[in-house]
């Protein structure tokens, strides 16, 4: 029997041992009403599903859930192509899921310990960081090609940090290195750079700027997609998460800003651009780039609130500790993790950077 609406209702009824008349007088709801809505024969407006939630002592969550069950039901119900309506519409019932469930955030002590210390050292940092001259430009530099290297290596780029300095610094060619080498390695520095003027001149981030930072990392790499959302599905090795398709990215990338857009002021910068990150990466709007742009955005965010880049790094066990935590938004809904691995880079980077300041 299909444990419908109606057939819980019912049930919880009989556990309190009301007829249908006493459960009447409970709810105002008329008898002959009560009775359609437990053979299934009519749905309960939202009025009478909460007066029956507390005549009958059941979770009005639990009852709404069954609700929007039934709704589905009827409205796929006498549908031709109903099966294949509800395979295209599952992927974006999966993301809303996910991002409703992170759209109150809650933070475990932990996290806002971590956070109360990321504040105390960026204070710190920010008395230190008005050195200027050479002194500035060698720091900003050694930051720079770090993370350049430390970003592409995570997706599988084979230049050693010599031979990216050499690359980016020199114009030198790598022997027995891809081009593609070469270019993510110049590309991602141009990208950093323009990060940088993107946090001076306090550009807001949205659509526009994601373009312009992707269209960089793509450069001379893949130029159909250079800045531009993909046109068909993809796959992320390694991992169950299966990116949306294609025709369901324009409305995802719309909520996504959207969510940048009520949350910028509201939450902690950093968990900010931890969230930037992942819903980025989680959507996978382009056909290759998006680790690297989300690091992208993920370090704008950090920039323009007044910290220094943060750098995950892209050795076997980091690299591997980066997806999992990945992997436990997407998959768990549990971001803890990821918030964790962001605040630890920010903190290993905001100490390097007040030890070489001072």
């Amino acid at each position: 029997m299909q444990h419908t609406l109606g057939t819980y209702l019912k049930e919880a009824r009989k556990i309190k041992s009301l007829k249908i008349k006493e459960l009447s007088a409970l709810t105002s709801i008329d008898p002959a009403i009560i009775s359609k809505i437990e053979n299934t024969d009519r749905l309960p407006t939202d009025t009478q599903l909460q007066a029956l939630s507390n005549a009958l002592g059941q979770s009005y969550g639990d009852l709404r859930k069954h609700y929007l069950a039934e709704k589905i039901y009827q409205l796929l119900e006498h549908e031709d192509f109903a099966y294949e309506s509800f395979i295209l519409a599952e992927p974006r019932v999966e993301y809303l899921a996910g991002k409703k469930a992170l759209d109150t955030i809650e933070l475990n002590e932990n996290t806002l310990r971590a956070l109360a210390e990321l504040d105390q050292l960026q204070a710190q940092w920010a008395t230190l960081k008005g050195l200027s001259g050479i002194r500035r430009e060698k720091m900003d530099e050694y930051f720079s090609l770090k993370y350049t290297y430390e970003s592409n290596k995570i997706e599988g780029n084979t230049l050693t940090l010599s031979q990216t300095t050499a690359v980016i610094k020199d114009g030198i060619t790598i022997a027995g290195k891809s081009i593609q080498d070469h270019l993510e390695a110049i590309n991602h520095e141009e990208a950093i750079q323009l990060l940088y003027d993107l946090a001076k001149t306090k550009v807001s981030f949205s659509k526009h700027t994601l373009l312009q930072l992707h269209s960089i990392i793509l450069r001379g790499i893949n130029s159909r997609y250079a800045g531009t959302y993909r046109d068909v599905p993809v796959r992320i090795t390694g991992s169950e998460h299966i990116p949306p398709q294609p025709f369901l990215l324009v409305k995802m990338m719309e909520d996504y800003f959207m969510y940048y857009d009520l949350h910028k002021s509201r939450i902690h910068p950093v968990i900010l651009a931890a969230e930037m990150h992942e819903r980025l990466v989680t959507i996978h709007p382009f056909i290759d780039g998006n680790g690297r742009t989300a690091r992208l955005v993920m370090n704008l965010i950090l920039v323009a609130h007044g910290f220094p880049i943060a750098i995950l790094k892209g050795d076997d066990v980091s690299r591997q500790r980066y997806y999992d935590a990945l992997s436990d938004v997407q998959i768990d809904k549990d971001p803890a993790a990821f918030y964790t691995l962001v605040i630890e880079a920010l903190k290993a980077s905001l100490e390097e950077h007040i030890e070489l300041a001072k």
